[in-house]
């Protein structure tokens, strides 16, 4: 049996990505009921809002889903606290240090992965003893890593260090065709965000889903470098940002020019301008807004012929 779908109890080693502002219950009941691993996306909630997903999720599927929490957080203890409260078995983390909460989640009977991206950072999650790992290219939507290492090239420096803990590939990967191409690479599973971000179940704005569909492969930067490399889509927001790091602005006023909600100004509200549009470079290959049970159909049917068509090469 695979390792990913052994270690969580699901059909199909597909994780969805824990996406600020898309990832809520609907997404995830959804992804979890068509046989992979619902995230839901603590980060862009209040702890409160986060129990009510929680719970809502429970109630939509009976099926393993999880929740991802970035350490980085000023609330990541109380997402933790709420999770362990509302019986979550399975957490995702990032941008931390994998060894702060490991060992009490796996203490009290949940599966951890962690976030990486880099194979130095991945050998201190098998230290920490997490149940996976879950290693990121920077063709990834949203916030990356400094390291700026695509997934087919992070994919198998991971894969020659880690011992035994499965390995989780993310980062461009959309396609049936892609999931066998991380797979190949040393991968056990692959966790997909921008394709299940534009789906009919994510919260995201319907204007910015319909963007998305619009976009090509050169419709999407890595920005923000000076505070946490982020993915986003080039408009308005973007072309300030820009304007902003040529002028070689402080951190401080580059925040003060971000302000307070930007991220949910663009993805949730559809402020396709003046919103900071999170999404992934693999956004070119998506063409329409599938229900994800649709989607999931064709992630496997694509997968599974293209490895028919290998072995018969």
């Amino acid at each position: 049996m695979n390792k990913i779908c052994e270690l969580f109890g699901i059909e199909y080693p597909v994780v969805q990505g824990g996406m600020a502002w898309c990832s809520g219950w609907r997404l995830v009941s959804a992804v979890s009921e068509a046989g992979g691993l619902g995230l839901l996306s603590a980060g862009s909630m209040t702890p409160d809002l986060l129990r009510e997903q929680i719970r809502k999720a429970q109630t939509a599927t009976r099926k393993p889903f999880g929740v991802n929490i970035p350490l980085m957080n000023p609330n990541s203890e109380n997402y933790i606290n709420i999770c362990l409260e509302e019986g979550v078995k399975i957490i995702f983390t990032s941008a931390g240090n994998p060894k702060k909460w490991t060992a009490t989640l796996k203490e009290r009977g949940v599966k951890v992965a962690h976030v990486v991206a880099s194979s130095r950072f991945a050998a201190k999650c098998e230290e920490a003893g997490v149940d996976a790992v879950v290693a990121e290219g920077f063709e990834a939507g949203g916030h990356n890593g400094k390291e700026e290492l695509t997934t087919m090239c992070l994919i198998p420096a991971v894969a020659r260090i880690l011992d035994h803990t499965p390995l989780i590939a993310a980062g461009g990967i959309a396609t049936g065709e892609a999931w066998l191409a991380a797979e190949a690479l040393g991968a056990d599973g692959v966790q997909i965000g921008t394709a299940f971000a534009v789906t009919q179940e994510s919260s995201a704005h319907d204007e910015f889903k319909r963007l998305c569909v619009s976009l090509d492969e050169q419709s999407t930067m890595l920005s923000l470098k000076q505070l946490s490399p982020t993915r986003l889509v080039k408009n308005k927001f973007y072309d300030d940002v820009v304007d902003a790091e040529r002028r070689g602005v402080t951190n401080e006023e580059m925040l003060e020019m971000i302000g307070f909600g930007r991220a949910r100004r663009g993805m949730l509200e559809g402020d396709l301008e003046n919103g900071e549009l999170e999404i992934g470079q693999v956004v070119a290959q998506i063409t329409d807004i599938p229900t994800v049970s649709e989607l999931m159909r064709r992630l496997v049917e694509a997968h599974d012929a293209a490895k028919a068509k290998l072995s018969l090469t």
